[in-house]
């Protein structure tokens, strides 16, 4: 009877070291899991068609109590797609116009842009709407001095292009902009008397 015992009692311990055990190694591969990049995303800026991925993530609760992060990618289409010509003429009509501007300020200047492209009041190209011409007059002043071709574009220009591009906008459906500081009176006469204001962003004034 005390062997019997002695049996059972030794069979005991063996199952909680081994329980003890399985839980030890199904934690470990839980927290090697949690600590392997879940994904990447790579963007090239330089291609015309442009593309990126998001991602939704699900948290559920180890035994432990650490969290683990379950990561489904989700593909999210570019709302504009631009020929290579009209994405580098984007880029350097931002950089000319808002260099000096924060992100925000770059792509309210991008959004206008990409606005009247898809208004029927102005042409259907970047490249267009920004050489476009009224009574022989440039719309934007740095196609007249020529900022345009000498502008070097930053990261942080390129990136607020691409988040305008991927849909985000900020616009309030803006078509024109102004800084009210350096622009001809007379013209600034033609905005206020013609347009409707709908903000101030750092040093541009935004209509429609």
């Amino acid at each position: 009877m005390y062997k019997y015992k002695k049996s059972i009692t030794i069979l005991v311990l063996c199952q909680m070291i081994f329980a003890v055990s399985w839980f030890n190694l199904k934690e470990l591969k839980i927290n090697r899991i949690a600590s392997t990049p879940a994904f990447q995303i790579r963007f090239m800026e330089e291609q015309a068609d442009l593309d990126a991925s998001s991602f939704m993530g699900m948290v559920t609760e180890a035994s432990s109590g650490q969290r683990v992060v379950d990561y489904n990618l989700l593909e999210r289409k570019a709302k504009y797609t631009l020929n290579q010509e009209d994405y580098d003429i984007l880029l350097r009509i931002v950089e000319a116009e808002a260099g000096c501007e924060d992100i925000k300020g770059k792509m309210l200047v991008a959004g206008v842009i990409m606005n009247r492209v898809e208004s029927s009041r102005f042409p259907d190209s970047v490249k267009e709407v920004v050489f476009q011409r009224g009574n022989g007059t440039v719309q934007f002043s740095p196609v007249k001095d020529g900022r345009l071709d000498k502008v070097k574009v930053s990261e942080e220009t390129k990136e607020a292009v691409k988040r305008v591009l991927y849909g985000e906008d900020i616009t309030e459906g803006a078509l024109y902009f102004a800084a009210r500081k350096y622009a001809d009176p007379e013209r600034m006469k033609w905005f206020d008397n013609s347009l409707t204001l709908l903000f101030s962003y750092g040093g541009h004034e935004f209509f429609s």
